[in-house]
């Protein structure tokens, strides 16, 4: 006999046994498959959306700026009239992501693909930061590893980066600056990689609310029972 599900509307999705008065009745099949179809389906969009000149510049939610204690620096060297080449470096910097987030499309496909029944409960329990969580754990130390190279090619273009490095080591060592944003080529690829995964969950979270919309039969038959 085939497992049955229901997947009730509460905020947080919950599985469980199949009550015929409490929502929508599915097998364990067509909700692997609805969060396939979801999880792959917000993964392009992100990527199409952010892997594009102004993906990340032009979008407030993800455009990375200098870190915060770099911010009030930034203040001085505009003062100096540096405010140009500090305008550089910012667009420079989401430039860089913009160029790296098309490489990532193939390793977030695997991971969809890969996906277990015991990923696919955790997501629809999870609730807003599930489908982040998901991508993290699964893609976050792989693709930091390639998006480094093309941060780094992106951000050696900007003389002024050198400069930020050398700050932004100073700071670091006085406890202003994050370790991990000592480095400009790290912060960059750290905060692509955020923005990415951001993107994802929001495109995840249209499909919960518009399953209909997406013109998906699968979608619609998992999610479509939710209010």
């Amino acid at each position: 006999m085939r497992r049955r599900f229901i997947i009730a509307a509460t905020p947080a999705l919950l599985w469980a046994p199949w009550h015929p008065a409490r929502a929508l009745s599915l097998t364990e099949g067509d909700a692997n498959a609805g969060i396939r179809t979801a999880l792959e389906r917000g993964a392009n969009a992100a990527v199409a959306l952010l892997g594009r000149p102004d993906g990340f510049l032009g979008n407030p939610l993800v455009k990375i700026e200098l870190p915060g204690y770099l911010k009030d620096a930034a203040r001085l060297l505009k003062a100096t009239g540096q405010g140009a080449r500090l305008d550089e470096l910012v667009t420079a910097m989401n430039r860089a992501a913009e160029a790296a987030v098309p490489v990532a499309k193939p390793l977030l496909v695997k991971a969809v693909k890969d996906m277990s029944v015991e990923d696919g409960l955790q997501i629809l329990r999870g609730g807003d930061e599930s489908v982040t969580q998901f991508f993290a754990g699964k893609t976050r130390e792989p693709l930091g590893r390639q998006f480094l190279p093309i941060v780094t090619q992106a951000t050696e273009k900007v003389s002024l980066a050198d400069k930020y490095n050398a700050v932004a080591k100073k700071a670091s060592g006085f406890g202003l600056v994050k370790g991990e944003d000592a480095s400009i080529q790290q912060y960059v690829t750290a905060r692509a990689l955020d923005g990415l995964y951001r993107i994802i969950g929001e495109e995840e979270r249209k499909i919960r609310r518009d399953p209909v919309g997406t013109g998906s039969a699968i979608l619609k038959k998992v999610f479509g029972g939710l209010g």
